[in-house]
C-alpha cells in the first residue's frame, strides 16, 4: 500500500517535471498522510493544456452518502482497478499524476513497525498513477477527492511489504492523462512495479509515525 509520502522539490522543479504552465505555491511536507490536500496533475480537455490541482487524498465516489468511505480508500489495486464500483468510473475517465519525491513503508520487527523512506536514485520528481473523483453533498459542497494505485512490491520492497505504489515512467504521462483513452487494455500495462535498481531506500526515525511531524528530519537517515 501507500500510506504516507514526500513532496519537497520546489515549485519550479515541479513546473519543469510535468510541463505546466502555472504552478500553485507549495510548502515542502515530509509527511503527508490520508484526508490531506495533495496536489495532482490532470489534463481537462476543455483546457487544452496540463493543469495541477489539489485533492483530498482519500477517493469518495460519487455515490458515496458521506465523507466517510474516502479515508479507506486511499488506494487501489491495480489488479481489480476497472471492475470495483468505487474506482471503474475515474478509471476512465478521470487519471492523474499525483506528484511525490519519496513515499515511506513500514516493516513489522518484533512487534514494532520499522519505517523506511524509499525515492529514487536520482533524487528527481516522480508521478504515482492516481485516479481522482468529485463528490457533492447534500448542502451542495463539493470535494474534490484522490486515490493512489498501487501494485506488486518490487525486488527492493518486497522484503519490507508485499504492494508498492505505481510509479509512472514519465513516457506514460501523456497517455496515463488523455481524456480519450477509456480502454483498460491500453492502460493496464503501464501499472507495473518501478524499476528496483533505479531506487534506494533507508531506515528513517519513527517521528514519521505521528502526521503532526512535518519537517526533513522525517526523512534523515538512521
Amino acid at each position: 500500500m501507500c500510506g504516507r509520502f514526500t513532496l519537497s522539490q520546489p515549485t519550479d522543479a515541479i513546473a519543469s517535471a510535468f510541463n505546466l504552465s502555472q504552478v500553485l505555491p507549495l510548502e515542502p511536507c515530509y509527511n503527508i498522510a490520508p484526508t490531506q490536500l495533495i496536489p495532482a496533475v490532470l489534463y481537462p480537455s476543455e483546457l487544452g493544456e496540463r493543469q495541477l490541482q489539489m485533492f483530498r487524498w482519500g477517493l469518495i465516489p460519487a455515490w458515496a452518502k458521506d465523507t466517510a468511505m474516502g479515508a479507506k480508500l486511499i488506494n487501489a489495486r491495480a489488479e481489480t482497478v476497472s471492475e470495483k464500483p468505487s474506482f471503474k468510473a475515474a478509471f476512465k475517465r478521470r487519471r492523474c499524476l499525483i506528484i511525490a519525491d519519496g513515499f515511506y513503508e513500514w516493516q513489522r520487527l518484533e512487534g514494532k513497525k520499522q519505517p523506511y523512506y524509499f525515492r529514487l536514485k536520482s533524487s528527481q520528481i516522480f508521478a504515482f498513477a492516481g485516479l481522482w473523483e468529485y463528490w457533492k453533498s447534500p448542502d451542495e459542497q463539493i470535494i474534490n477527492s484522490c486515490t493512489i494505485l498501487t501494485t506488486a512490491a518490487n525486488d527492493l520492497l518486497r522484503p519490507i511489504h508485499e504492494r508498492m505504489p505505481v510509479i509512472l515512467e514519465a513516457k506514460n504521462y501523456e497517455l496515463w492523462l488523455d481524456p480519450q483513452v477509456e480502454n483498460p487494455e491500453k492502460l493496464q500495462p503501464l501499472l507495473q512495479p518501478y524499476q528496483a535498481d533505479l531506487m534506494t531506500s533507508y531506515t528513517v526515525s519513527t517521528k514519521v509515525n505521528n502526521p503532526k511531524n512535518n519537517t526533513p528530519e522525517c526523512i534523515n537517515s538512521l
